[in-house]
């Protein structure tokens, strides 16, 4: 769930100074100035899905600067991906100056000083990325920020509809499967990176890591199907099931592969959570495994046990009788 903070119960002396706190607290340090003698409400309600914090904010009239003291007292770098949803926003950094309006989105940089002016009532959808898992060339970082995406054509259409499907369905994701999705963010963003500096030349069946982080997507959403394979993850991305395998090499892993994986993956989890009543076979299906002779075969080979086994010790440990 998310954690809401709002300036609603707060009479208007009282707005500037929480709302510079809640401000600071969700994001990185920063000076926020309302430009309102008796500020409006504001609100940001905030979550994570893997490493990613994504908040909703929407309020009145304000400035955003980030400085050199706030650079000093943050010891991280951060990426903040803003999709502009109403009003509009007016973002400065080096040396660069745009403005958002709804349907855009664009990055700015903690690691150096920006300004964010919003000069009427806004809202916007805002992603926090750890920068050091985007991995780009500092030059191309620094072209990418300050920059205006239009969510209407090419890779910068998949990142804006990704991140805001991915911050609707936040509540719903348990920790097996937002840190993928929050992977798969950033090798979107990546793709985004290498397109805006020019190094895209997509061949004739799309960007490759637009491909495999949008198939890596819909496998993850369709583990439980037993039908998933790798034709049917072709058919969702509209390219070639061999282009798909082509994309997967790129990873040193097969489609098939990595389906298995992730279905192992839960399937322990799911081991070492249920009740004892429900069995093995039961887990096995709820993620697409039809045969449980074969589930049980790439259990044993993945980790070294039987699933039962496995379960059986991790239920000694919790015990507190095992070994």
């Amino acid at each position: 769930m998310p954690v809401v903070r709002s300036t609603a119960a707060l009479a208007p002396a009282e707005r500037h100074a929480y709302w510079h706190d809640v401000v600071s607290n969700t994001f990185i340090p920063l000076d926020v100035t309302l430009h309102d003698r008796e500020p409006a409400e504001g609100v940001i309600a905030s979550r994570s899905v893997g490493f990613l914090r994504i908040a909703e904010v929407g309020a009145g009239p304000q400035t955003v600067d980030r400085r050199r003291r706030d650079i000093a007292r943050d010891g991280e770098e951060w990426l903040t991906l803003t999709v502009q949803q109403r009003g509009v926003a007016l973002l400065e950094q080096d040396g660069r100056s745009v403005v958002l309006r709804p349907g855009e989105f664009a990055l700015s940089d903690s690691g150096r000083v920006f300004r964010k002016v919003l000069p009427e009532d806004f809202s916007f959808l805002a992603f926090h990325l750890p920068r050091a898992r985007l991995r780009v060339p500092e030059r191309e970082l620094r072209d990418l920020v300050a920059t205006v995406f239009r969510a209407e054509h090419g890779v910068a259409s998949l990142v804006a509809e990704y991140l805001t499907r991915l911050a609707g369905q936040a509540d719903g994701l348990d920790d097996d499967t937002a840190l993928p999705l929050a992977e798969v963010a950033m090798d979107l963003l990546g793709v985004l990176a290498r397109e805006h500096a020019g190094r895209s030349g997509p061949p004739a069946d799309g960007p490759p890591h637009a491909v495999l982080a949008l198939a890596k997507e819909h496998i993850l959403g369709h583990l439980h199907d037993p039908r998933l394979s790798p034709e049917t993850v072709a058919a969702a991305q509209r390219v070639s099931v061999r282009y798909l395998h082509k994309v997967f090499e790129g990873e040193g892993t097969t489609v098939g592969r990595w389906i298995l994986g992730q279905r192992l993956e839960r399937c322990r989890r799911d081991l070492a959570r249920e009740p004892a009543h429900r069995t093995v076979a039961a887990v096995a299906r709820r993620w697409g495994f039809v045969s449980p002779s074969h589930f049980s075969r790439a259990f044993r080979a993945a980790y070294g046990m039987a699933p039962s086994a496995w379960r059986a010790d991790r239920n000694d440990r919790a015990d507190g009788t095992g070994r």
